[in-house]
């Protein structure tokens, strides 16, 4: 069994991409964010000491939105995605990085890109 603990919407403004502009000017990027982990030891103390502290998960992310720019919103994923892993004791974790301000010539509503990565 695999409980879920879900974050929707982190927004930050970040430097990522690959054209100078992107790096120059900055733009809006949003996480969601789905853990699994088994949440009946929490449950059953009502204690958040067994469980994940999520307001923790939150800042780590946008840490990452505002960090250090990467290229590519496939390696953001995956920096978020191997963080949470490396702190946390969740078996799976779930990332998807949004750039509705993407350098499109089109209009569109949204640029994202999810990925799922397990403890191993």
């Amino acid at each position: 069994m695999t409980d879920r603990i879900s974050l929707t919407g982190l927004s930050a403004t970040g430097y990522h991409g690959v054209f100078e502009s992107e790096r120059r000017d900055g733009q809006t990027f949003i996480a969601d964010i789905t853990v699994e982990l088994d949440t009946r030891p929490a449950a059953a103390s009502d204690n958040v000491e067994h469980t994940v502290d999520y307001s923790q998960i939150a800042g780590r992310v946008v840490a990452h939105l505002e960090g250090t720019p990467v290229n590519l919103i496939e390696t953001l994923a995956n920096n978020i995605a191997a963080d949470i892993l490396g702190t946390y004791l969740v078996t799976a974790v779930e990332v998807t990085v949004h750039k509705p301000q993407a350098p499109l010539q089109t209009v569109f509503a949204d640029v994202s890109v999810s990925i799922r990565r397990e403890r191993v």
